[in-house]
């Protein structure tokens, strides 16, 4: 005769998310809570510079305007490995941009008017900010003997410090700040 399980709706829709893992369950959260305030810097991060990138004007628009696309389509790129990667380890996701917005260490930038020069100065700032949340979340992931979260990060710095040092170059010695 087999044995009837009953569990609480709320167990048993928290159960189906529980995705097996050989780390911790705590170190597992810890994890997950580090790897949810990276995703919130890049959900805001991302939208900030599309945001750029429509919002774009002056004399080196073209330029401007598909580095800014490029930089967005990168930040985009690591969304949703970084939530695959939680999930993977029995955890849960960012749910809302309620929580994005509680989460992340970067503000939102609604401006009508940003002039090209305030805008990399922005995502300068924002980029080195995104950057320490993800080596902070590298520290807990190692900490965690996690290795393929670490090795995402890995990566991710590497690109946010490409970004940053194509923001970076962009903006030395303007001579359109004005324009």
């Amino acid at each position: 005769m087999a044995v009837v399980r009953t569990l609480s709706k709320k167990s048993a829709k928290t159960s189906a998310l529980a995705t097996p893992t050989d780390l911790e369950s705590a170190k597992a959260q810890k994890v997950a809570d580090a790897i949810n305030k990276v995703l919130a810097d890049s959900f805001v991060l991302y939208l900030k510079t599309k945001n750029f990138h429509w919002h774009v004007s002056g004399k080196h628009f073209r330029d401007y305007h598909l580095l800014l696309d490029e930089q967005a389509a990168s930040i985009y790129a690591t969304i949703d490995p970084l939530a695959e990667r939680v999930r993977k380890i029995g955890k849960k996701t960012v749910h809302s941009f309620g929580e994005i917005l509680r989460l992340s260490a970067l503000k939102e930038n609604e401006e009508a008017f940003v002039s090209p020069e305030a805008m990399f100065d922005e995502l300068i700032a924002d980029n080195k900010a995104a950057i320490k949340t993800m080596r902070d979340a590298h520290e807990v992931a190692d900490e965690a003997d996690d290795i393929a979260t670490a090795s995402l990060l890995e990566e991710y710095v590497d690109e946010a410090e490409k970004r940053l040092w194509f923001l970076f170059e962009t903006n030395q010695n303007r001579q359109d700040s004005a324009s």
